[in-house]
């Protein structure tokens, strides 16, 4: 169940309370009896790294979730013959 953060408008008393989604907001202050508001605050949930599917939901589901072959194959490698070696001898 979440929790909600309070402050009254009067007083100043702030207070968190448990409740469950379908209860309705508290509205009187239990030390003077006054009107409440709820507050906001920043959300506790953050996204980071390149991608929710890729690196959580599908990490063991088979070929789907990996990367094509093509990126994964090595690039061919190419020889080059040496050049050939002239030696002059002068005798």
């Amino acid at each position: 169940m979440p929790t909600y953060a309070y402050a009254c408008r009067s007083c100043g008393h702030a207070f968190d309370a448990v409740q469950s989604f379908s209860d309705d907001a508290l509205t009187v202050c239990p030390e003077c009896g006054d009107e409440l508001r709820k507050q906001y605050g920043s959300i506790g949930v953050t996204f980071n790294g390149s991608g929710f599917y890729r690196t959580d939901s599908r990490a063991g589901s088979g070929s789907s979730a990996s990367a094509p072959a093509s990126s994964k194959a090595e690039p061919a490698k190419t020889t080059t013959p040496a050049p050939a070696s002239t030696s002059t001898s002068s005798s």
